[in-house]
């Protein structure tokens, strides 16, 4: 489970929030406004990037295209299972004990989501996995390694607590890949990143203050669109 390369990105991330962290204290509130409307506008373009990027992609097949149907409801029964079992609630709780400040909940959602969902992520752990093969996820963790820093600026814990989530997901598929292979298909890839990318738009629409949305009760529809699919393929 615990491959040197997912230890080295989640030691990237973790060293970047400390330097962000640091940096952070020492920037005015004005600029941190700007800072935040600048990373709310990437949010949402990074979002419609990843919905968009299956349908528009002309190397993606027809079965790869995202269902949004499914996505829908994935959306649906996580979002249900995230607001009764208070996820974003227990974030801001344990923000308080461990003395974090800002928005605890939106930086470790926001680094968890950027950080674990999408092809680099899934398709390197499961190379680790099958083939030995650590390239993407070392290069990964120095693209993480800057983001964690920029975002651990305005958000502070919340984005280094992410890196246990990194951990624990990379850790996951690196040591089930031989049995989670079936991922990295385009059918659940596609509705996978979709999926991600609307979460990602969500903090978006957050940071700019356009509507208040509790995008880490919807943390559980990462899991459920896996299963959906499952379920659909077998039906098919």
């Amino acid at each position: 489970m615990f491959h040197y390369a997912t230890i080295v990105n989640t030691l990237a991330v973790v060293a970047g929030s400390i330097i962000g962290i640091f940096a952070g204290k020492g920037i005015p509130d004005r600029v941190k406004k700007a800072m935040f409307t600048s990373v709310g506008l990437i949010s949402l373009s990074i979002g419609i990037a990843m919905i968009i990027r299956p349908m528009i992609d002309p190397s993606v097949k027809a079965p790869g295209k995202p269902d949004f149907l499914l996505i829908l409801l994935s959306l649906l029964i996580g979002g249900i299972i995230g607001e009764i079992s208070r996820i974003e609630d227990s974030l801001e709780k344990l923000a308080g004990k461990v003395g974090g400040e800002g928005d605890f909940a939106t930086g470790f959602v926001s680094a968890s989501l950027l950080f674990t969902i999408g092809p680099m992520t899934i398709v390197g752990c499961l190379n680790i996995g099958l083939r030995n093969d650590p390239s993407l996820i070392l290069v990964k963790s120095l693209m993480d390694f800057i983001s964690s820093s920029i975002l651990a600026s305005l958000y502070g814990l919340g984005v280094m607590f992410s890196a246990v989530w990194i951990l624990f997901f990379q850790g996951l598929l690196v040591s089930f890949s031989k049995w989670l292979y079936f991922l990295s298909e385009p059918m659940y890839l596609s509705d996978m990143t979709a999926l991600g990318g609307i979460l990602v738009f969500a903090i978006g629409i957050r940071l700019l203050e356009i509507k208040e949305i509790k995008v880490g009760n919807f943390l559980p529809s990462i899991a459920i669109i896996p299963l959906l699919d499952w379920i659909v393929g077998f039906f098919a």
